[in-house]
């Protein structure tokens, strides 16, 4: 699996005429390789690769080294920017292509100090255009922790109950994640009651939950290095009409995103099955953000469901994504 990767992103640096890339971001170092470590990088060029780390990830790193093709280890003694200069040298690369969304400023300079004459050369998402297409073992990944995580969500009325504390709340669901057989949660737990539901990412509070509100539930875990997103929303007890009719649309509004959902339909189209329908029931100016986004090793990945989707932007089999449109109006909840 990682030599396939591998060969792909090889082929990318060929046809972009770099002499090789420098991936620096985590998902996508673990992606190609395997690596599962917070800092270091690959240095990918047309042939190769050498995952370049510190002594923390050595042994790790070593070990993937035995087991997969066309991988070396470079340990660096010092700054890894200087050992991915040498490594450079080495391979005589003259043009060098950075992940510039994920490369700060100052990591920028501590290279070029680094690198000799060869020149950085900005690029974009080019490791993630290979992930957004998740392949079979990808997938099965997803599907578990999806079951995983929907065992979560249909214990919902037992872990969340009138009296708690937003606060408590979220303590009570990140447990049933654990205990679920999710490494972490994959994000801070979002719960949002009453009049606090109206604020998309609200992050819970010591405000207690009260009988007749609704509750918003944002939580998501993450499941051999991937991540699930669930939102749900919960009634305590009788609930006004307003906030029925708004719970509704939003249904309604999600039934009609699945609906809209087939290889080749245009993300911004998807997006707009969902916001049609809120905009009939007079909730258009209340849904403010995306319908949904992507899944993978980062819980918020390609593709990205919006009308702010350029016209080209489609979605097509083997990519994992959320539908989640939502309502949200001042004082009545979310």
């Amino acid at each position: 699996m990682t030599a396939s990767r591998l060969e792909r992103i090889q082929q990318v640096v060929r046809d972009t005429g770099l002499d090789a890339l420098l991936v620096v971001h985590p998902p996508n170092i673990r992606y190609l390789t395997g690596l599962k470590a917070s800092a270091g990088a690959a240095f990918v060029s047309r042939d190769g690769c050498v995952l370049v780390v510190d002594f923390r990830y050595a042994t790790a790193a070593r070990e993937i080294a035995r087991t997969e093709p066309g991988i070396e280890v470079e340990v660096a003694g010092g700054p890894i920017e200087e050992a991915v200069g040498a490594v450079a040298s080495r391979h005589s690369a003259r043009t060098i292509g950075i992940e510039a969304e994920h490369l700060s400023v100052a990591r920028f300079h501590r290279l070029q100090e680094f690198i000799g004459a060869a020149a950085l050369e900005p690029t974009e998402r080019l490791v993630e255009r290979l992930r957004v297409v998740k392949d079979e073992g990808e997938i099965a990944i997803v599907r578990e922790a999806g079951r995983r995580i929907s065992d979560v969500g249909r214990r919902l009325r037992e872990l969340v109950v009138p009296g708690m504390t937003e606060l408590e709340a979220a303590a009570a669901i990140d447990a049933a994640v654990r205990t679920a057989g999710f490494e972490r949660a994959a994000f801070e737990t979002i719960v949002a009651s009453g009049p606090n539901g109206a604020l998309p990412h609200a992050r819970p509070t010591t405000r207690k939950l009260r009988e007749g509100e609704g509750v918003v539930l944002d939580f998501g875990g993450v499941y051999d290095g991937y991540c699930v997103d669930l939102t749900r929303t919960l009634q305590l007890g009788s609930v006004s009409a307003e906030f029925r009719r708004m719970f509704g649309a939003v249904r309604e509004a999600q039934a009609a995103a699945i609906a809209a959902v087939r290889p080749g339909a245009r993300a911004a189209d998807i997006d707009g099955a969902a916001r049609r329908v809120l905009e009939a029931h007079g909730l258009g100016e209340a849904f403010g953000h995306g319908t949904g986004h992507g899944l993978g090793l980062e819980v918020h990945e390609d593709p990205r469901l919006s009308k702010l989707v350029p016209a080209d932007g489609v979605v097509s089999a083997g990519m994992v994504f959320t539908i989640e449109p939502g309502a949200y109006v001042p004082g009545v909840g979310g």
